[in-house]
């Protein structure tokens, strides 16, 4: 089966499914694993070129809909035919229901149970973990600056800020994603804030980018020099490396 992946979250699962011999495309923004980072690209993910993804002739194509943008590559693979499935999550819960389906589309569902399975016990075990913990902390999760954007209540990272014993200060908001302003971040008046900006290498960001915000300088986590510079592929992406950014968000806001 020669497989090509559209969406960096896609890439991780099928990486994590044992694909290795299997996958022959790219989207541009898949930076893990490093062991695939010689295959053939075929465009941004929010711009993928169909032209080389039909070149790499592929039996399936693993597409997503996670972030707004991405309904041209499926209305474009659903035009030309080629074999593709929809990964659409929004909550952690989907992350280990997209493992199953992608190892139903490869033959793999045996390793899918097993590491949906997997997936599932480790958030467990972390709930249980931060549920002992005194404090639960207000996070305010930015995706992006300008103009800001930042998690709802329909969203894994609040999701992952419950399982780590916190609280998104977005929760409220019935969406997936919320267009915010300075203003109502600092009317929030979060304990900590956690910089994920989507797309963007951790060495591109300084602290100051949002220490220097006029409109926050009263905000506690600001005061307090509780901003995180975070690397987003850790929770940006809803994968199992999703855990790895769980387990250390822990760490981070309880100590």
């Amino acid at each position: 089966m020669r497989i090509v992946s559209i969406c960096p979250s896609n890439t991780e699962i099928l990486y994590y499914l044992g694909l290795d011999e299997h996958v022959v495309g790219l989207d541009d923004h898949s930076d893990w694993p490093p062991q695939w980072q010689h295959l053939p690209r075929v465009g941004p993910d929010l711009t993928i070129d169909m032209d080389r993804v039909a070149a790499l002739i592929p039996d399936l194509v693993v597409a997503s809909l996670s972030v707004p943008g991405m309904e041209k590559n499926v209305e474009a693979l659903q035009s030309l035919g080629i074999p593709h499935i929809v990964l659409n999550p929004s909550r952690i819960h989907e992350i280990a229901a997209d493992i199953r389906l992608v190892g139903e589309a490869t033959g793999t569902e045996k390793k899918a149970e097993q590491l949906a399975a997997h997936f599932d016990e480790r958030v467990e075990t972390i709930r249980q973990k931060a549920a002992k913990l005194q404090t639960r902390p207000k996070l305010y999760w930015e995706w992006w600056p300008n103009p800001i954007y930042t998690p709802g209540q329909e969203n894994w990272l609040t999701d992952v800020s419950e399982i780590a014993g916190a609280i998104n200060v977005f929760a409220d908001y019935p969406v997936a994603n919320v267009k915010a302003t300075r203003e109502m971040v600092a009317e929030r008046d979060p304990d900590h804030i956690c910089v994920v900006w989507c797309g963007i290498e951790l060495k591109r960001i300084k602290p100051q980018m949002i220490t220097e915000r006029p409109e926050w300088q009263q905000v506690t986590a600001i005061r307090n020099k509780q901003v995180h510079l975070l690397e987003e592929g850790l929770y940006c992406r809803p994968s199992p490396r999703i855990l790895e950014g769980l387990e250390k968000l822990v760490d981070l806001i309880h100590t």
